[in-house]
């Protein structure tokens, strides 16, 4: 196998390596675990929501872990990898149905946008940005 082919094929590996990594943080999210969920998300995590709310890791998974945010539904379609050296971007497109502080959000299509970086041996969620699509 070639120097071209081999990295190649590690690319491919480790892009895969993300996307379950990002599907098993989604999974941990919508079942609230939290201490599952924080261990994908770095100490320094911020998510940026649709509506333009700035969250920490703390303040996020504590809204979790308190039921201001409980996830009903996040099912993600393809999700799109750029890998560069210690970090990725990952895209994808996902139908999102949550209940926010009591209300209902009805299920909705958004865009993803999450910053990944490789700390202490695994891919940790840095920033996440998510975009309603109307």
């Amino acid at each position: 196998m070639t120097q071209a082919a081999t990295d190649t094929a590690r690319q491919m590996h480790e892009a895969n390596v993300l996307r379950e990594t990002e599907r098993a943080r989604l999974r941990a999210l919508v079942s609230a675990d939290v201490a599952l969920a924080r261990q994908f998300h770095a100490p320094d995590f911020q998510l940026i929501t649709p509506i333009g709310v700035s969250l920490s890791r703390d303040e996020y998974l504590g809204a979790i872990a308190a039921g201001r945010i409980k996830y009903q539904a996040w099912e993600p379609a393809d999700i799109a990898v750029r890998l560069y050296e210690g970090s990725a971007v990952i895209r994808y497109r996902a139908q999102l149905e949550v209940v926010f502080d009591g209300h209902n959000v009805p299920r909705s299509d958004y865009w993803h946008t999450d910053a990944y970086e490789y700390r202490d041996d695994r891919w940790m969620v840095v920033w996440s940005q998510a975009t309603a699509i109307r």
